[in-house]
């Protein structure tokens, strides 16, 4: 008996850390950074809107939309094997959401804190500034992980950080200039 409790919370902890691991998977992948960018993008966009509950819905419709069109295009371009055998449907639309759920969770924190803003609980500009940086700050961040997984010193992952976080910088401001 001495042996299984010990067993039994190291399972509790590994069941308890899978979330926690598929979200920060998912942070770390192509469909994220998109999702970082995109938000971004609408945040900056967004001003335009009279209301802070516009903002938000305009973020979270347009980011549902976006990744719904990016599980369809998936589905149907790849529903054959490498083999040639058709791939069932269900299992399709579920391994292409999961592949880019990153894309939804991008918009978690900067949705968060323009909903506060919305509640009144925080300043909508200090909100909006906030969900900018966000953005921003989690590009550098994702840029640093990809190097530092790749084992590159740190100048590399340095490199890496400013690329990531320039590039999206560079979408976000044309996005909001053509908007």
């Amino acid at each position: 008996m001495g042996e299984e409790a010990p067993k039994a919370r190291h399972a509790g902890a590994q069941t308890a850390a899978r979330p926690v691991r598929f979200v920060l998977g998912a942070y770390n992948t192509e469909h994220a950074v998109y999702g970082f960018v995109l938000v971004t993008a609408l945040v900056a966009v967004g001003w335009k809107f009279d209301t802070d509950l516009e903002v938000l819905l305009f973020i979270v419709g347009t980011v549902g939309v976006f990744w719904l069109t990016h599980v369809y295009a998936v589905v149907v371009a790849s529903r054959r094997t490498a083999q040639g055998r058709a791939i069932p449907i269900g299992s399709a639309i579920t391994r292409s959401a999961l592949h880019s759920v990153g894309m939804l969770l991008a918009m978690l924190l900067p949705v968060l804190v323009l909903a506060l803003a919305t509640l009144g609980w925080v300043d909508q500009y200090v909100a909006y500034y906030i969900a900018l940086w966000i953005g921003i700050v989690s590009l550098a961040v994702i840029g640093w992980i990809n190097s530092e997984r790749n084992r590159g010193p740190w100048y590399a992952r340095l490199l890496s950080s400013v690329i990531t976080m320039v590039l999206g910088l560079a979408v976000i401001w044309l996005s909001s200039f053509v908007h």
